[in-house]
């Protein structure tokens, strides 16, 4: 394929997807929701476009979002059908700390993909018009890059939600300590834990505050320690809130529990520390068999064999 079809190929894919965008988006051929249906009857405010209105500061991508949002609507939709975890997004969301929704990361992860679409398409243009690949070449190149811009960023929130998780568990001693001292000398639950919110920074003290938060609008603080625990979905916090829903109901002492919980936390990363030295330790051996010997076994043998070829 020459240049000149090359080019041709691309602006004809262009133009062609341009207008079936165009056409399938005609107000005469777009589906009418039921509350577009029921609007008018509702309202009696005088109809003007939402083009011309104030700009929302919690929108995604601002006035674009609100000239595209059919289009990116409707895409990001279809697009998610094909994620296994499409249902569970929102708790991973709030499980990395993130306030957007799972409609905000689906556009995010689309737009990633359509980058590299783009990135693929010119790159594979490129090439087919050095004549470096074919067609059947181009198809993978383009399709490539778009395929992995949408894997990257469901690979980042997977990757974000551990390191959360990580640094839970890393304070969650301090704070178990803390909150056991504030309970041994004579403080609720909900004070201690008011206390330990207030006294400490962190992503787990954070957590506490929406707790209490929660509570001062009126939850139980059971409740809201359940919900936590949903959302966050690290086994050390869930034993945490079962020792705490168990004192408040029961009237058990809290303070020892605290403290046990807290010494468990430790040992498991104590454990797991020694188990990733162990599993540094085998890895080592990889370089050591396969680069340091056998350039020994060289250094030591090489010189006998050059003396044998030399007749000494």
């Amino acid at each position: 394929m020459n240049m000149y079809a090359a080019l041709v190929l691309g602006l004809g894919l262009l133009m062609g997807s341009g207008l079936w965008l165009s056409f399938v988006r005609l107000p005469a051929l777009r589906k009418t929701s039921f509350t577009q249906r029921i609007e008018p009857q509702l309202r009696s405010t005088v109809r003007r476009s939402k083009l011309l209105e104030a700009e929302d500061s919690g929108t995604l991508f601002g006035p674009l979002e609100k000239i595209f949002r059919l289009v990116l609507s409707d895409a990001v939709h279809r697009l998610g059908r094909f994620n296994v975890s499409v249902h569970g997004l929102s708790g991973r969301l709030e499980q990395a700390g993130k306030s957007a929704t799972a409609l905000e990361f689906r556009a995010t992860q689309f737009l990633c993909a359509g980058f590299g679409l783009m990135i693929g398409a010119l790159g594979s243009l490129f090439l087919l018009w050095r004549g470096n690949i074919n067609i059947m070449g181009a198809v993978p190149l383009t399709l490539g890059p778009m395929v992995l811009g949408y894997i990257v960023c469901d690979y980042q929130l997977g990757v974000r939600i551990k390191k959360r998780q990580a640094q839970m568990l890393s304070e969650f001693p301090a704070l178990a300590e803390l909150m056991a001292l504030a309970v041994g000398a004579g403080e609720s639950a909900a004070s201690a834990l008011d206390r330990v919110a207030r006294s400490s920074n962190g992503v787990l003290s954070a957590e506490f505050g929406k707790v209490l938060a929660q509570t001062r609008t009126g939850m139980p603080l059971v409740e809201a320690l359940n919900e936590f625990s949903l959302r966050v979905n690290v086994a050390a916090l869930s034993r945490f809130v079962d020792g705490i829903s168990v004192a408040v109901n029961r009237g058990t002492p809290l303070a020892e529990v605290l403290r046990a919980q807290a010494q468990d936390v430790r040992d498991v990363a104590k454990r797991e520390l020694m188990e990733s030295a162990g599993r540094k330790e085998i890895a080592m051996m990889i370089p050591l068999i396969f680069g340091v010997l056998p350039l020994t076994v060289v250094f030591a043998v090489f010189p006998g064999l050059a003396m044998l070829q030399m007749g000494f």
